[in-house]
């Protein structure tokens, strides 16, 4: 298909033919189809008239262009010559937010791509997690071998980004979730506690300064995000040496006022996390709910120059949304909202959760006026997951931009055609965190992907959670359905999930047959166990962390694979342990097995009223309950 760009587009001519490969067309000078482009700042969409032999797209920003660009090319592309729409945006910014600070820093040219994705879908914005991936003067470690992006890095996707009218915004930690910089001892004279940064010090704010003028140089945007979210610890370790006790509202409030005079500084627009003020005007101080009343003292004591974001992954009760969005509002400006596409803490994307909880906050976000909306891609313990797997979610909220309603037939064809993933496939992969066990429709946090993949064989920490519910001929035929939808797929997309549910198939039911083989005397079955089950558990693991570590590699830059990798070596010795103490067991060499010798507990022990089957958020603790690491004082 040859494609002429006239009018208004054709300033927009660099995305354009950065599209060009990936969805199949071509740019010609003359002839082909002639697709003309007026932008109009009185509509706050795009409107799209064509017929066969070309037609025109009405636009107000860049980002309708490319979004009709793409529904064109799919109508063109089911044989539908003669295409009128008009779609209104419902929100002023929409776009991910991505987690590279989890150890997965995506190499560029994976960014590019997503870039791409999210043109064509239609969103206008992305956020960059950085807590310490990035460069800042005078502070070499800061992001020391953590893959941080240098400045020519981050400058780089901003101008491709800019190409296709999307604008990237720095999301930084000025506050807590700084512990991968202030573990260096180079970084003391920064720091509180183990992850917050010491306040009322000249040298903090001086690190501060450096570190908002270095994320934010960049970037075109005037917008930064300053985090400072989950920072209960605040003032409770060196500043509670030096200074002694002080409340944490006023030690927030003074601090917010000092970023805010940076910021101010650089001529920058502020954005932060709202779930401290919300959790320090609760009864309790700590809850996150919607019978949170703010007080006066705090509406009135905060700057009104800044935006404060609302962060929920979990809620699917429409009325939370908008009570919390409603408190927040009473500070005097429009708040924006985050919620999630959970790829994190499991091997699974969770969309039984993620859409149900996004389903009514986007509807309430709309009634609200809300508009600045974003999707986050946390990547909590490692980032074991891929991102990819979160497109249908990004998706789901590209379409929710530009209609008050949504069809989910329609954010299933536009995921193919935006993506080139069948979005059944994504879907499907939902279910490596539902076997046996897991109530239909669960949309409680639960991730047997993980723990059954990390927990030790002899040690089975989470056999009591499948004790009842057998999951291995679950994971079987789900790794025989994930093959059918890898055998189609682009590269084998989908090697990585195929090749777990094989593992689980085999490995995730073996600790409650080994401990009720001990129990029984069942030397046979032992004997089988060690000779026959946990060799070929072994093989397909190595099969996996092949699989794995090349799909790591081709997305990511190297860092932080490491710390996947001896995951899959403590995992892979453990089998081999296993397998020898049970062998001399049934030689006789060994008069017991002391770890099967032991009763075998919930690891969480509310599981059994649950809708799920347990949720862990740390592979150290799935591993064993022994000491990993000397829990270190709170500083």
């Amino acid at each position: 298909m040859e494609i002429s760009i006239k009018g208004d587009a054709v300033s927009l001519h660099a995305g354009i033919v950065e599209l060009q490969e990936v969805y199949a067309f071509r740019l010609a000078e003359q002839g082909g189809i002639v697709l003309t482009g007026r932008q109009d700042e009185r509509i706050n969409g795009l409107i799209i008239t064509f017929d066969e032999g070309g037609g025109t797209v009405t636009y107000h920003e860049p980002c309708h262009f490319f979004r009709a660009l793409g529904l064109i090319l799919e109508q063109w592309n089911k044989g539908n010559k003669q295409i009128h729409i008009q779609e209104t945006m419902q929100f002023s910014s929409v776009g991910p937010m991505f987690d590279l600070s989890r150890n997965m820093t995506m190499k560029l040219s994976t960014l590019k791509d997503f870039i791409r994705k999210l043109a064509v879908m239609g969103h206008n914005t992305a956020m960059l997690y950085m807590e310490d991936t990035y460069e800042v003067d005078g502070e070499p470690y800061f992001g020391y071998m953590r893959g941080r992006y240098s400045e020519q890095e981050l400058r780089e996707l901003d101008n491709y980004a800019n190409l296709f009218g999307i604008e990237l915004i720095p999301c930084i930690q000025t506050l807590a979730h700084l512990e991968e910089f202030l573990k260096w001892d180079a970084a003391y004279t920064y720091k509180d506690t183990r992850g917050a940064l010491l306040l009322e010090s000249n040298a903090t704010y001086d690190l501060l300064d450096r570190m908002i003028a270095s994320a934010t140089r960049p970037f075109r945007s005037n917008r930064i995000h300053i985090g400072m979210d989950e920072a209960e610890e605040v003032g409770r370790g060196r500043y509670l040496n030096i200074h002694g006790f002080k409340d944490r509202f006023e030690l927030m409030k003074a601090h917010l006022d000092k970023i805010v005079e940076i910021t101010d500084k650089y001529q920058l627009r502020v954005v932060m996390w709202s779930d401290m003020f919300l959790k320090l005007a609760s009864e309790t101080g700590d809850s996150y709910d919607k019978t949170t009343d703010l007080p006066e003292y705090i509406v009135n004591q905060l700057p009104d120059n800044v935006q404060y974001m609302y962060w929920q992954y979990a809620q699917a009760d429409r009325e939370h949304y908008q009570r919390m969005l409603q408190q927040l509002k009473r500070f005097g400006s429009t708040p924006a909202f985050a919620g999630g596409m959970w790829v994190w803490n499991t091997f699974a994307p969770n969309y039984q959760i993620s859409l149900t909880a996004s389903e009514p906050a986007l509807a309430v976000c709309k009634e609200e006026g809300v508009g600045d909306v974003f999707v986050t891609l946390w990547g909590d313990d490692g980032y074991e997951s891929n991102v990819y797997h979160a497109l249908y979610g990004l998706q789901f909220y590209a379409e929710h931009a530009y209609h008050t309603e949504i069809d989910i037939t329609r954010v299933k064809e536009r995921t193919l055609f935006c993506t080139g993933m069948d979005p059944e496939a994504l879907l499907a992969l939902n279910k490596m965190d539902q076997p046996p066990g897991v109530d239909e429709g669960n949309t409680l946090q639960t991730n047997p992907s993980k723990f059954l993949l990390w927990q030790d064989v002899l040690l089975g920490l989470f056999d009591k959670h499948v004790e009842k519910n057998p999951v291995g001929n679950f994971y079987k035929k789900l790794a025989e359905e994930i093959q059918q939808y890898n055998q189609q797929a682009s590269e084998r997309f989908f090697d990585v999930p195929e090749k777990l549910c094989w593992v689980l198939a085999k490995k995730g039911d073996i600790g409650v047959e080994l401990k009720a083989a001990y129990d029984a005397g069942n030397q046979e079955k032992l004997q089988e166990i060690a000779r026959q089950v946990i060799p070929e558990v072994t093989g397909r693991v190595k099969e996996l962390h092949a699989a794995h570590r090349k799909q790591w590699l081709s997305l990511n830059k190297p860092f932080g694979w490491e710390v996947i990798d001896i995951r899959y070596g403590g995992l892979l010795q453990r089998l081999d342990t296993a397998r020898l103490r049970i062998e001399e067991y049934v030689r006789g060499d060994l008069e017991a097995i002391d770890e099967l010798e032991q009763e075998r507990l919930y690891f969480s022990p509310n599981v059994e009223e649950s809708s799920g089957l347990g949720w862990c958020s740390y592979y150290y603790r799935m591993a064993s309950p022994n000491v990993f690491f000397h829990v270190l004082p709170i500083y």
